[in-house]
Parts: structure tokens; C-alpha cells; sequence
């Protein structure tokens, strides 16, 4: 248990991150948001104290980590389309590189010693096999995959000179909502598969575009690992806990070990809203690949987690239900 530990979770107005503070609090611990709300919503951080503040504000985040005084840190702020790292990579570079150095060095400074970062499995780049394990080579294929391998070796430079304990925990495809309905995903803009997918098929938005139909797999669409974030989110207590009694930087893939194609999502999502989703063929983006499936196996056994609501269905109906509550086009 806790014993009514502090947390201080950067980027917790995020979507991701919300549902991580709902998680901790449930389990008797006190979040204390620090997000500068230029993605983040204030109105998702329902379950602490929220502080508004840049990573990179030292001032600023000395302040509140002396106000609040946490125990340990979870680290969500970042970045995360990968179209703009590529467009603009010094904001990336900037945000999640430099955002990350200073809050590490933050945590030196005030003798935080446990973090759980959320990273990507966008570090591994085109894999050469699939399911993907921790171990596999790191090759970023955009600038921002490139910024979360890179924050990565910084925190494990710091665990090795400063006595940092750290897990970095790899996300697969982040989906799904509170299944309570309190929060759920909120971009903007939106880039992912599923909101866009039910914004077609309400007409919230323009009909969706699938990118290449003709990659070696069985429909011909790209298949992923879609995880459901409540599942993320209880990971990242997990990882959390675990730490307590564990030294060094740690990496976890978080995901199912089982890929569904685009043309199943859709599906998916046709036979939640009951609707048909409007969409055209086009052509394939540059550096998509074919098949990004996890083995999620290190996590199963060293933090006993097992995803418990990332079966494709019940992603989809909870993020209906987000969707319909929202009323406003937003996935």
C-alpha cells in the first residue's frame, strides 16, 4: 500500500496521465498534477491539486515539488505527434529531451529517487521481428521516437550516478476511455486511429483515410498492439510499487502481444456504433510499418500485470461511450 504517498505526475492533464492520477488515487495515493496545459485539460485533473507549470521552469517546478514535497515521480509530459517531430524536431528535442533533463535533475536536487517514465515503442523504430522484446534494437525512425530513446539512456545515466530507480514503459497503441466515463482521450488535433474512425462514422469529421491497403499482412492494412489506457494506467502503480524494492532503469513494454489491423478496428468500431464508418484508400505513409506487436512478457512476470480490458471490443465501447458523452467530436 501507499501509505499516503505523494506523487508528483508531470503531464497529468494528458490523457494517459489522467488516468493514471484516477488509478493512484484510488489506491490511497495523493497525485499532484504538474502540466502546462498546452495539450492537457484542466478539467481531467479531477483527483489532486494541480500545479501549472513547464518541466523546463525550474522556478516553477522546484516551487511546487517544496510545496508538495512527492515521494516519487511519474513523467508524462511530453510531446507525442510524430508528423510535427518531424516538421518541427527542435520542439521535441526541446520539450522531451531537455523537459526531461531538468526534471531529472529536479528530482536529484530534492533526492527523488523512483520515476516512471512513459516512453514509446516508437524507440524501436521498423522491427526486425515481431513480437518485439525489450532487448530488440532501438531505431527511431522520427525525431520524436529518437527524443524518448534519448530521455531513456539520460535516465539511465542518472540511475547509474545518482541512485535514480526508474522504469520506462513502452507504449504500444494507447486507446480506449475511463470506463467510468469521467475522462477519456481529448486531442488536439486528433491523430489517433479510433476517435478519428468514430468521428467519420458520426460525422463529427471527414471520412478517414486509410493509409495503404496492399502491406504484407492478411487484409493488407497495418496491424498494431492497441492497449487500453485504464490497463496503462494500472501499470504504471504497478511499476510504481515495484521500484520500492528494485534498483537501476528498467524498461517495460506495455501491451497484449496480439495485433489487430486497421480494417479490424474499423470493423470494431462499425459494430459498436452501429453505424458504417466512411473512409478512402490512401496511399502509404513513410515509415509505417507493416506489423507492431509487443511481447509484454517481461512485465506479466516482474510486475505482475496482465492487461484486463484490451480485447478490441471492449477499447472500442468504452471509447464509444467517451465519444457520445463528449457530444463534441472527440474520440
Amino acid at each position: 500500500m501507499s501509505q499516503l504517498q505523494t506523487i508528483l505526475v508531470t503531464g497529468g492533464a494528458g490523457y494517459v496521465g489522467s488516468h493514471a492520477c484516477k488509478v493512484l488515487a484510488a489506491l490511497g495515493y495523493r497525485p499532484i498534477v504538474y502540466d502546462n496545459l498546452v495539450y492537457g485539460h484542466e478539467e481531467a485533473v479531477k483527483w489532486g491539486p494541480l500545479e501549472v507549470g513547464d518541466i523546463a521552469d525550474r522556478a516553477t517546478l522546484d516551487a511546487a515539488i517544496e510545496r508538495h514535497r512527492p515521494q516519487a515521480v511519474m513523467h508524462f509530459a511530453a510531446f507525442t505527434y510524430v508528423g510535427e517531430s518531424v516538421a518541427d524536431p527542435g520542439k521535441y528535442y526541446r520539450n522531451n529531451v531537455a523537459g526531461t533533463l531538468s526534471l531529472l535533475e529536479a528530482m536529484r536536487d530534492h533526492s527523488i529517487d523512483r520515476l516512471v517514465f512513459s516512453s514509446t515503442a516508437a524507440t524501436y523504430g521498423t522491427p526486425d521481428s515481431v513480437p518485439i522484446r525489450e532487448d530488440a534494437a532501438k531505431a527511431p525512425i522520427n525525431p520524436y521516437g529518437q527524443s524518448k530513446w534519448t530521455a531513456e539512456q539520460i535516465i539511465a545515466d542518472f540511475a547509474a550516478a545518482h541512485g535514480l530507480r526508474a522504469a520506462a514503459l513502452r507504449y504500444f497503441n494507447a486507446a480506449g476511455a475511463d470506463p467510468d466515463g469521467e475522462i477519456g482521450e481529448l486531442h488536439e488535433p486528433e491523430a489517433h486511429l479510433i476517435p478519428l474512425a468514430m468521428q467519420a462514422a458520426t460525422g463529427d469529421g471527414p471520412p478517414l483515410t486509410l493509409f495503404g491497403d496492399d502491406y504484407p499482412t492478411p487484409d493488407g492494412t497495418c496491424i498494431r498492439d492497441y492497449i487500453h489506457v485504464a490497463d496503462l494506467a494500472e501499470a504504471h502503480v504497478r511499476a510504481l510499487e515495484w521500484l520500492a524494492s528494485t534498483s537501476g532503469s528498467h524498461a517495460f513494454n506495455l501491451g497484449t502481444g496480439e495485433g489487430a489491423s486497421v480494417r479490424q478496428v474499423l470493423n470494431a468500431v462499425e459494430r459498436v456504433a452501429g453505424k458504417p464508418v466512411p473512409h478512402t484508400i490512401g496511399p502509404r505513409r513513410s515509415g509505417d510499418p507493416a506489423e507492431l506487436v509487443s511481447d509484454p512478457g517481461k512485465a506479466n512476470r516482474e510486475l505482475g500485470w496482465t492487461p484486463g480490458m484490451s480485447d478490441l471490443d471492449t477499447i472500442v465501447a468504452t471509447a464509444w461511450a467517451w465519444h457520445n458523452r463528449e457530444g463534441k467530436g472527440h474520440g
